[in-house]
């Protein structure tokens, strides 16, 4: 009896738990019904929220619920491309605690119910189209300590109620539009840790009362703010990173600024400053990045700058500073970049330079140095940019420059240097630009300069130079321009290989020469037209246009509109009236081997649309040379931003969201064409990014659809030396795991900012080599590890590149694979409270089912805890399950 007394109430209970599994939906659990029925684009995380077949609400994705009570705690729709607005029924699921929105394509204004989460902690709807105002009505909700609304489209003044905030710890509105002042009362938000307003438009003075705050960032940069830097900012010991840079300020540097002893990065560039360098900033021992930049600063460059042992950048460029550089600057042993151009300084180079050996980037350009260019200068290895151009150096140039192997821009024009050019300069394999115009060399052109394969723009002009053009020079197969005008060269320019596309201008000035332009000694040859011009249209945005108008915007695709060159085309920057610009490439081989293919072939992929993907509006056939149209894209390629002359910190947020494009873009030519689309030349270079460094996968001139029934035999490999698949080049069989292979060596230059290949440094056997003795993590690009919350996410796109480059391509992810882990790592900032993760996908189980079948170790393999374990605990496994399979 007292059995049967028990278990009834046992039975109620359990009814009573397993009730909301069986009842009609809650308030909760319709709000989230409406927010699906106010998206328009609905994604996976959203589409199988189905309350007709499965009404439990805390088991859809993205959707995370108290234990005990079944109320949601957090929800989590980031980075679903999802468009619409926030319904207000958002407010209904009252007990939410985590609301993450962000990377979506959300519009319209941010509800006035959110106000009535009273238990949010954190909230991110950032990268969005949001527009309106910041509700002030924010500001009710008691326990708010999370709030990122970047990168939309707000308006407005930042609530004044926002700066008594006592709770709020994370405040980002950048790349906004908002308007207004700083209030004095910004020093009532003594909680705050991040606050970033930059790039608004907010006006007026920085307040006093700011040096209350103890934030480690404080970032006002890109906005309108006037007066001067309030010396009480020197007081603010908790500041990590100050950047006020990009504003209108005046005045001197406070001294003061000296006492911030924590401070690793101070950006102060692109302001009216006026006054000389504090001697004090010498005194801020944690210091890694001091950028001052165009400003006007006088005076000259502090001894006590070379006190700073951590920095590693500094820029002083564009100022009217004088006198020499420090001899202690070479103390700075970490220094990587250091730019004074566009100044008045004056004096030699210090011999002492020659210790800087993690120096990457010199810039003394358009200085008054003078005197002769140490040989020293050839000691600093790991120089990629070397401009000591527009000052009065003279003398010969030292061979020992010739030893740089890692050097890309080489640049000593508008000097007084006399004498030869150095053969040495045969060694430089990586140089892509030199340019020793504007001087007094004398000699001939050294045949070892045809040894320079990377070799894109070699200029000689308005020199002494005589002699032959030497033919080696028709080797540099990456040669895209020169210019070796106003010399004393002679005899006939070769005609061969690249040296048919050079125009007359680049030999003009040199009378005994003998080419094919009017007024050479010889008698010219002018070429004729095959074929009239043909405009195809293969995007309607482009039928309002005609050839004509494409020539006449460019000059007749004059060089000043090229923005990038390759090893078969230049690309031009076109803008049409009425419409965005465009992408013109010029592709050299006039008339390809089989035309009618190329057509058909054009037309194809003119037909491909997806927003990862480089849309092809249309393309001529001209004397000019075949034309492609495409959108263009102003952040340049993947390969410009990592490695190119101008090269720009890239945070893992970024990278992470360029590989995730990439990859997706490469998936829908692979799994979702029909016919299937294999690139056959995926590459940095081929990766393009628009202003918001969203990827867009370029260039399908080699790109080959094949039938779902076969893979493509070809009788020859295309594709680019570091990014080949090992196996596609020695049977020459083509498929999708091709492809496969060459996006895992992006993702390594993605992991580590190296290139693919670096002289004979191959950047997967370096990866190999280090994944066998548990040294990946040293490879890691600095700018990832200083950004990079959790770095269980790149050890993880580690695992990941190299499951791409396995040697068998059967055992490669596909690249919705692919995408799906990629999407999975997103980051978002870390919430302040203990909510469930976000959706991922099971990582160490689709790694697991890659190897399941050869490593058995991969069995012991737990959960998702591991992230704490150490890099060495990791690559053991790491070495299991990739490299003996790999090399």
């Amino acid at each position: 009896m007292e059995d049967g007394e028990l278990f009834m109430p046992m039975v109620l209970l359990l009814l009573l738990l397993l009730s909301p599994f069986a009842s009609p939906l809650t308030q909760q659990g319709e709000a989230l019904m409406k927010m699906k029925s106010s998206f328009s684009n609905i994604a996976d995380a959203v589409l199988h929220w189905d309350d007709v077949h499965n009404n439990d609400f805390c088991s859809w994705l993205g959707v995370y619920c108290h234990n005990l009570t079944f109320t949601v705690l957090s929800l989590d729709l980031s980075g679903n491309k999802l468009t619409g607005q926030i319904p207000d029924e958002i407010g209904n699921c009252a007990q939410l605690v985590h609301l993450d929105l962000s990377e979506n394509q959300l519009f319209g204004d941010i509800p006035f119910s959110i106000s009535k989460l009273q238990h949010l902690e954190f909230l991110n709807v950032k990268n969005n189209q949001l527009t309106g105002p910041i509700p002030s009505i924010l500001t009710q909700i008691p326990n708010l300590k999370t709030l990122d609304l970047a990168r939309n489209r707000l308006t407005g003044d930042i609530p004044r109620l926002l700066y008594w905030n006592e709770v709020l710890q994370y405040f980002d509105v950048r790349g906004n539009n908002l308007t207004g002042s700083i209030p004095e009362s910004i020093g009532n938000c003594t909680s705050f840790e991040i606050l970033d307003i930059s790039y608004n438009q907010i006006t007026g003075e920085i307040p006093y009362n700011i040096g209350f705050l103890q934030v480690a960032t404080l970032s006002l940069q890109g906005n309108r703010l006037t007066g001067k830097i309030p010396d009480v900012i020197g007081l603010m010991q908790a500041l990590a990173i100050l950047d006020l840079s990009e504003n209108q300020l005046v005045g001197p540097i406070p001294p003061i600024l000296g006492n911030l002893s924590f401070t690793g990065k101070l950006y102060l560039h692109g302001n009216m400053l006026s006054g000389p360098i504090p001697p004090e900033l010498g005194n801020m021992s944690k210091l890694s990045y001091l950028q001052l930049n165009d400003n006007q600063l006088v005076g000259s460059i502090p001894n006590e700058i070379g006190m700073l042992e951590h920095l590693f950048e500094l820029n002083l460029a564009n100022n009217h500073l004088e006198g020499s550089i420090p001899h202690n600057i070479s103390s700075c042993t970490a220094l990587n970049q250091f730019n004074v151009h566009g100044n008045q300084l004056s004096g030699s180079i210090p011999l002492s330079f020659r210790n800087l050996q993690s120096l990457t980037y010199l810039n003394l350009s358009a200085n008054k140095f003078k005197g002769f260019i140490p040989i020293e200068l050839g000691h600093i290895v790991n120089l990629d940019t070397l401009d000591l151009s527009s000052n009065n150096f003279s003398g010969h140039v030292p061979a020992s420059v010739g030893f740089l192997e890692h050097l890309l821009t080489l640049n000593f024009s508008h000097n007084h240097l006399d004498g030869p050019l150095p053969a040495e300069f045969g060694n430089l394999k990586s140089i892509q630009i030199i340019d020793m115009s504007f001087n007094n060399l004398s000699n001939s052109i050294p045949p070892e300069f045809g040894q320079l394969q990377n070799l894109m723009h070699l200029i000689l002009n308005n020199n002494d130079l005589h002699g032959e053009v030497p033919d080696q020079l028709t080797n540099c197969f990456s040669l895209l321009s020169l210019n070796f005008s106003y010399n004393n060269l002679s005899g006939v320019v070769p005609s061969m290989k690249n040296f048919s596309w050079f125009s007359a201008d680049s030999f003009f000035g040199n009378p005994l020469l003998c080419g094919n332009w009017l007024g050479s000694i010889c008698h010219p040859y002018i070429p004729r037209s095959r074929r009239p011009p043909q405009l195809v249209i293969l995007h309607m945005d482009m039928a309002i246009h005609t050839l004509e108008d494409i020539f006449r915007n460019t000059e007749n695709l004059s060089e000043k509109y090229a923005v990038g060159y390759g090893a078969s085309s230049t690309v031009y920057k076109c803008v049409l009236k009425n419409s965005r610009p465009i992408a013109v490439k010029r592709l050299y081989n006039q008339h390809a081997h089989n035309l009618k293919e190329f057509e058909v072939e054009l037309v194809t992929v003119g037909s491909i649309r997806h927003r990862n993907l480089v849309t092809l509006y249309g393309y001529a056939l001209t004397p000019f040379g075949n034309l492609l149209f495409y959108d263009y894209m102003a952040n340049g390629s993947l390969w410009d931003l990592l490695h190119g002359p101008s090269k720009v910190k890239l945070d893992w947020e970024t990278r992470l969201k360029i590989a995730v494009g990439a990859a997706e873009g490469l998936a829908y030519l692979h799994h979702d064409c029909n016919p299937r689309i294999v690139h056959r030349d995926v590459k940095s270079s081929n990766i393009l990014l628009d202003e918001n460094f969203e990827a867009h996968l370029s260039d399908f001139g080699t790109a080959k659809c094949i039938s779902t029934t076969r893979t493509h035999t070809s009788t020859y490999v295309l594709g680019t030396i570091g990014y080949i698949d090992p196996e596609y080049a020695r049977t020459s069989r083509l498929n999708e795991k091709s492809d496969v292979y060459s996006f895992g060596i992006v993702l390594l230059e993605l992991l580590t900012g190296k290139k693919a290949v670096d002289n004979d440094s191959n950047l997967h056997q370096l990866i190999l080599s280090k994944a066998d003795n548990n040294t990946v993590m040293e490879a890691v690009d600095p700018e990832v590890s200083v950004t990079c919350i959790d770095m269980a996410h790149v050890k993880k796109t580690f695992q990941l590149a190299l499951l791409c480059t396995k040697r068998n391509p059967s055992e490669r992810p596909t690249m919705y694979e692919v995408a799906r882990v990629l999407v999975s790592l997103l980051p978002a900032p870390p919430p302040k409270i203990h909510a469930p993760p976000t959706r991922t996908y099971d990582y160490k189980h689709f790694v697991m089912k890659k190897g399941q079948n050869k490593y058995p170790k991969m069995e012991g393999i737990q959960p998702e805890q591991d992230n704490t374990s150490s890099d060495a605990q990791w690559f053991v496994r790491f070495g299991d399950v990739i490299s003996k399979n790999s090399l």
